[in-house]
């Protein structure tokens, strides 16, 4: 009888722990898709796309590291209704490493619905390269003037991404998880001036800030590789 006793104690002191902690993938990768905006030194703004894959590396359920190989079209200006006439197109390749810090690893979730929601929200940053490719520019003005607008079809340049967004975990038939829907937004700060193509004189065109483009997107990714132990629950 003592020895049952002694084993329902043990049992209950230490099933808080059982319950706060959780196996979790320390790998991760994954594709997606999503649309560019860009904000260049021409007037207009234009939608391009993108297509991103991943690999991760999971300190935590919630706090990763990883990198990031993205291809897509960033596009700006209008022939007809720019003021000076400029247009571009812009098929680039990025290559980017990112740390992303999920609200889940500081937030008490396991028996509140709110925060249980939102344990994937993230910020992330990094740093990365991009280079440019203009298979469409107004290099000429159209105007008759002969004028050349300066600047590169090709080049490249270290950029920085900023992120945000949110996670999904979805768990597999024996509750880990093995899957993650995402959404994300992407902010990228270029630091050389030629995303656009264009780099005018400063005192004849707008030409004050370094280009950027942003990026929405979704993606899905699979979980895999060696396992560790979450200090609490993430099912």
């Amino acid at each position: 009888m003592k020895r049952y006793y002694l084993t329902l104690i043990l049992f209950l002191g230490f099933s808080p722990l059982l319950i706060a902690q959780s196996n979790f993938y320390k790998l991760s990768g994954g594709v997606g898709l999503g649309g560019t905006f860009s904000f260049t030194d021409v007037y207009k703004s234009g939608i391009g796309y993108a297509a991103l894959a991943n690999i991760d590396y999971n300190f935590s359920p919630f706090v990763t590291a990883g990198l990031e190989i993205q291809k897509g079209m960033v596009r700006g200006g209008n022939v007809n209704t720019d003021p000076h006439m400029r247009e571009f197109t812009n098929s680039y390749m990025a290559f980017a490493g990112n740390f992303k810090f999920r609200a889940g690893e500081i937030t008490d979730f396991y028996y509140n619905d709110f925060l249980n929601l939102t344990k994937g929200f993230y910020l992330g940053t990094g740093l990365g390269y991009i280079k440019n490719n203009m298979t469409s520019i107004v290099r000429v003005k159209p105007d008759g003037s002969g004028y050349v607008f300066p600047g590169e079809d090709k080049g490249s340049s270290i950029y920085l991404p900023i992120n945000i967004g949110m996670d999904f975990f979805i768990p597999d038939r024996w509750g880990d998880i093995r899957y993650t829907f995402n959404v994300n937004f992407q902010s990228n700060f270029v630091f050389a001036d030629n995303l656009d193509g264009y780099n005018d004189p400063k005192t004849t065109m707008r030409n004050q800030f370094p280009d950027m483009y942003n990026v929405l997107s979704v993606g899905l990714k699979i979980h895999f590789g060696p396992t560790g132990i979450a200090n609490k629950s993430i099912r």
